[in-house]
């Protein structure tokens, strides 16, 4: 931020000098002097203009300050829990209205029209705070945190977002790994790509689910017992495509989306 100085050039009032009464012409000549008081009083107005001065400069610098980042109206939310598969679903009632803009909040690879599309304007009728959106941002941070889980084999702490059955399937092709003493070393790149794929909304039971796509980097290698690479390569960047479908009932203060099912 670049703000403009001010320079403010302060110059000293001229004295006043007092003479004493004109010297006798014979005999030495007096010195002119300044009554003390007089000198005192010059110098706290001299320093008053200074504090009156620099005071006007500080408060043109917050005025400016205020124009350029504006003022807090005490609706930020800075406490707020940060939840990577909230997919920032709202909390608490919500009105009964969709704003007359929501289909901008819909991808443009979503067709308008198709199933997939309805199925999305009927999440944002069943709860009009629902974003689109927000959603498939945090889809792309549950699926770093699930798929970063599944490849350290520790489900702790992603085990809220996944329903029983997929946590089931995780927990034994873990096992399985471990059992035949293969250890995964992985580190997650970022997502290449996420888009919805499929969509479906149960009015009756507000039932919502969403599938996506997701292609995701990662560097991953596996081990056997004795330390030896079997698969992938630690120098090189690895592919891979996952298809997600969450689910969530609409409306409910739960704001977590659960995986329901996996594919790839």
């Amino acid at each position: 931020m670049d703000l403009s100085r001010n320079r403010v050039y302060i110059g000293t009032p001229a004295r006043v000098c007092h003479r004493s009464p004109a010297p006798p012409a014979v005999g030495p000549v007096t010195e002119w002097t300044v009554p003390e008081d007089t000198a005192l009083e010059e110098t706290m107005t001299s320093d008053m203009i200074q504090i009156i001065v620099l005071a006007a400069i500080a408060l043109f610098l917050v005025l400016r300050l205020r124009n350029v980042l504006g003022t807090r109206d005490g609706f930020e939310n800075t406490d707020r829990k940060h939840v990577p598969a909230d997919m920032a679903a709202p909390t608490g009632p919500q009105p009964d209205r969709v704003d007359s803009s929501a289909d901008e909040d819909i991808p443009d690879d979503v067709r308008r029209g198709s199933p997939v599309y309805s199925a999305l304007l009927e999440m944002k009728m069943a709860e009009p705070g629902f974003s689109v959106m927000r959603f498939l941002q945090g889809a792309r941070g549950a699926y770093e945190m699930i798929i970063m889980g599944f490849e350290r084999g520790n489900l702790d702490e992603v085990e809220e977002f996944l329903s029983p059955e997929v946590r089931q399937g995780f927990a034994d092709a873990i096992a399985a790994r471990a059992a035949s003493g293969l250890t995964v070393e992985a580190e997650f790149i970022g997502v290449r790509d996420i888009r919805i794929t499929d969509a479906s909304f149960d009015p009756v039971e507000r039932i919502a689910e969403i599938t996506v796509t997701v292609t995701g980097e990662l560097v991953s290698t596996v081990r056997n017992a004795e330390g030896e690479i079997v698969e992938g390569d630690p120098s090189r960047t690895r592919r891979q495509t996952d298809i997600f479908t969450f689910e969530r009932r609409m409306g409910q203060s739960d704001p977590n989306w659960i995986l329901v099912s996996t594919g790839g």
